[in-house]
């Protein structure tokens, strides 16, 4: 018992220790409320409840411990965040597929990617129902039903939903195309259309339509294809309420109300609202004019040599119908030679 006797002294020593420091930070912090309250109404600010001087401080707290990137400046609240914003620069991923090998910085985009292995898909639209594997991919989806378009492009104005839709598009401007075709040599600007295009090559075509049996290589084709069947027409011109089933093909209808023609020709400026227009008046007209004027230049000289010819020169060649030599190039051009 009298071993036991020092060990009670020391700790009732200690806790009339902590008690008495208990009370002199109680006492500091009124101190410092009064104070507080003492400035506040000498300069007419309104006073902080003791809460509100607490969550204040721990404000302070935190943006005294803000962690800045050496690289970019950009200031994080915790270090561990700085570590993930780090490999942004470094290129550091050490997060790795156990299926498919691909890499990623944190193991929460790891644990999505997962789900495109599992086939789980747990984030849902609230507009439609279409489910995703993937939280990002939800978030641009349903920029189509919001109609946001966040990323604009510097060049020509264009906007869209996404900054790798961004991306794929500034290679129009910059022309450049990376994926080149081992076959043939054809550079494409975007992955996905040079494997579309490789299938040329390779004769596959995946994709069945169930109603005809016509093959498709990729799956845009086929449900593009299938509303033929179903008479789907989803687009809706604003202007007349005329519908379609392709996209592209209510933009070049849109154009007869708006009266846009963005395909001009380099020889002449003549404008038109489609690409195909267009292709098709420089072949007969600008390409079947220096046909003509070279066939009027060497015409002397054919005169010469075809003097023996039972073809008859009959007319000159300027007067040739250009709508005739580009219904019919070759029994024209046989009386021209």
């Amino acid at each position: 018992m009298r071993d036991q006797e020092p060990c009670r002294i020391k700790h009732t020593e200690d806790t009339e220790e902590q008690t008495e420091l208990f009370k002199e930070n109680v006492k500091n912090e009124e101190l410092s409320e009064s104070e507080e309250k003492n400035h506040a109404e000498e300069t007419g600010e309104k006073s902080l409840s003791w809460s509100q001087t607490k969550q204040k401080d721990l404000i302070k707290r935190t943006a005294k411990k803000s962690f800045t990137c050496t690289q970019c400046g950009k200031s994080l609240t915790r270090k561990n965040s700085l570590d993930v914003h780090m490999r942004v620069h470094t290129g550091e991923k050490p997060f790795t597929c156990d299926q498919c090998g691909k890499n990623f910085t944190q193991s929460s985009n790891l644990n999505e990617h997962m789900n495109i292995h599992t086939g789980e898909k747990p984030y849902m639209c609230s507009h439609c129902d279409k489910r995703f594997s993937r939280s990002g991919d939800l978030k641009t989806h349903e920029r189509i039903h919001t109609g946001e378009k966040l990323y604009t492009c510097d060049q020509c104005g264009k906007t869209f939903s996404s900054a790798s839709y961004l991306r794929k598009h500034l290679r129009v401007h910059t022309k450049e195309k990376l994926h080149a075709c081992y076959l043939c040599g054809k550079r494409f600007s975007c992955l996905r259309n040079l494997k579309v295009h490789q299938k040329i090559h390779t004769g596959v075509r995946e994709y069945m339509c169930f109603e005809c049996e016509k093959t498709f290589t990729t799956a845009n084709c086929l449900k593009l294809h299938q509303r033929i069947h179903t008479g789907e027409k989803p687009y809706k011109c604003s202007h007349c309420d005329k519908t379609f089933s392709h996209s592209a093909t209510l933009k070049t209808h849109e154009r007869i109300h708006t009266g846009e023609k963005p395909y001009h020709c380099t020889d002449c400026g003549k404008c038109f609202i489609q690409s195909s227009s267009l292709h098709r008046h420089t072949k007969n007209i600008h390409i079947l004019l220096v046909a003509i004027n070279t066939y009027n230049t060497s015409k002397p000289q054919r005169k010469k040599n075809y003097q023996q010819s039972s073809v008859v020169d009959c007319y000159d060649a300027s007067e040739v119908c250009v709508k005739s030599l580009s219904g019919g190039t070759n029994a024209a051009c046989k009386v021209i030679v």
